[in-house]
């Protein structure tokens, strides 16, 4: 009975996974006229996953978990008596610290470490066909069908026109969506690459899928992808810090990548796309101060102006003002009502105290697995590491509001938990040597015999 419970829980993490990939196609493509229930379609998974994981045991609340459940508890009362009061808007922004935060922790629980692999080798084939639509995309004009809008908007799903070229959602509902996904399937092709001994992930997929993903650098036009899969990198080279043997590996990975990248510049649609992406960087670091403008700006600024900002209510303006849907339901219009920040809205919802509680607690979460994953690099088990390469920005400062990024933040959470476990295969291996040895042994007593007599 309980691997039956257990089948039916991965089950229903493969189901998350799948909606969050394709939830946007549903809501432009398939079911357009279900747009706005479709948008938290994956809310009844996570709560079917947390009832099914406590009955079953296989999951309880930890610490982090229960003190986010009663700092939601405390905000939800506020929201109601001393904040905008709407039930429904805070029933909304309820279920992000409610259900999806567990979530990191219910599927860290459910999955082992190859159900982890596993996933990333679907992964690696979603990306080819991700990044053959987005090619499609790109060169398409915003009328043609395949960049149809939220309900099948006519006026198309492109963002931020450069030269004539616009960014390209993929399958998702908006750019945010096809960044994260990338930087997702980043941490996965470079793990691949170090860590192929069991023969997870064939070297013909695995060429096609780094092609693709290097491919759909310039054709998305986001600097998050580049910055996503640079990041990627300096988690790679940090491994050879902490152990050396390594350093071959990442000698031949980059110049496997070298090699790619001049492969691909023989094509004209790379060179078109390039074109394109390059202006776009430009254009962008100039209006934002440079790269360093926007690290300062983004990141560490957001922070900063998030805590000093007078004009946050002390108690907190309630659960789900921050989000779109908040929004649209309080003023009538979609936009930032509180800040468009991570902090800024966690603050700016829950109040100065609350919401420095809730960023404390992401904080340490992130440092806990960032050091555990450091760790397990001895032992021979990078995937968290790399994992992490994605998961830290995420985990820390990932935009809640938003239900794809939350959904990024819930399924990277849980995966990078379920890789830290003992490495199955791994047991089998050390099992089998162990057996072959006392084999030997036996043999050798054999002969010692026979030589005796």
């Amino acid at each position: 009975m309980e691997e039956k419970n257990l089948r039916q829980l991965k089950n229903g993490v493969w189901l998350f996974f799948f909606l969050l990939i394709f939830e946007g196609a549903l809501r432009k493509w398939v079911l357009p006229g279900l747009s706005e229930p479709l948008l938290i379609v994956r809310d009844p998974i996570a709560i079917w996953l947390m009832v099914k994981a406590m009955q079953g045991n296989l999951w309880k609340p930890n610490s982090y978990v229960i003190l986010m459940w009663g700092v939601s508890v405390l905000a939800f009362i506020l929201t109601l008596f001393v904040g905008h009061g709407n039930l429904i808007v805070a029933l909304y922004g309820l279920r992000i610290t409610a259900v999806y935060f567990p979530l990191v922790f219910i599927i860290g629980a459910i999955f082992e470490k190859q159900d982890v692999m596993n996933l990333g080798r679907i992964l690696l084939w979603i990306n080819i066909g991700m990044t053959l639509l987005v090619a499609v995309q790109f060169f398409s004009p915003q009328s043609a069908w395949v960049n149809r809008g939220i309900g099948g908007d006519m006026e198309g799903s492109g963002f931020g026109a450069t030269v004539d070229f616009f960014r390209v959602p993929g399958t998702f509902s908006f750019t945010n969506g096809l960044a994260l996904f990338y930087g997702f399937t980043a941490a996965f092709v470079f793990y691949f690459w170090f860590e192929n001994k069991y023969q997870q992930v064939s070297m013909g997929l695995l060429w096609a899928s780094t092609i693709a993903l290097l491919a759909a650098v310039p054709l998305s036009i986001s600097r998050t992808v580049f910055f996503e899969i640079a990041i990627t990198f300096v988690f790679m080279l940090f491994i050879v810090g902490k152990n050396p043997k390594f350093l071959s590996r990442i000698f031949g990975f980059v110049i496997l990548l070298v090699g790619f990248l001049l492969v691909l510049n023989n094509f004209s649609f790379f060179q078109t796309a390039t074109a394109t992406f390059s202006d776009r960087f430009s254009s962008a670091n100039q209006s934002e101060g440079g790269i360093e403008g926007v690290f300062l700006d983004r990141f560490l600024g957001g922070m900063y102006g998030a805590i000093v900002n007078e004009e946050i209510s002390f108690w907190g303006l309630g659960l789900g003002m921050g989000s779109n849907v908040g929004a649209k339901l309080i003023a009538g219009r979609l936009g930032f009502l509180i800040s468009e920040g991570e902090w800024g809205r966690l603050i700016g919802e829950m109040g100065f105290i609350l919401g420095i509680i809730v960023i404390l607690i992401r904080a340490t979460l992130v440092v806990q697995l960032l050091g555990k994953a450091w760790n397990l690099i001895q032992t021979g088990n990078i995937l968290p590491w790399f994992l992490m390469s994605f998961g830290t920005l995420i985990l820390f400062q990932g935009q809640w509001a938003q239900p794809t990024s939350l959904g990024f933040f819930a399924l990277i959470g849980g995966l990078i938990v379920a890789s830290m476990k003992e490495d199955s295969q791994g047991q089998e291996g050390s099992e089998e040597v162990e057996v072959e040895n006392v084999e030997i042994q036996d043999q050798e007593l054999e002969l010692q015999e026979e030589l005796g007599k």
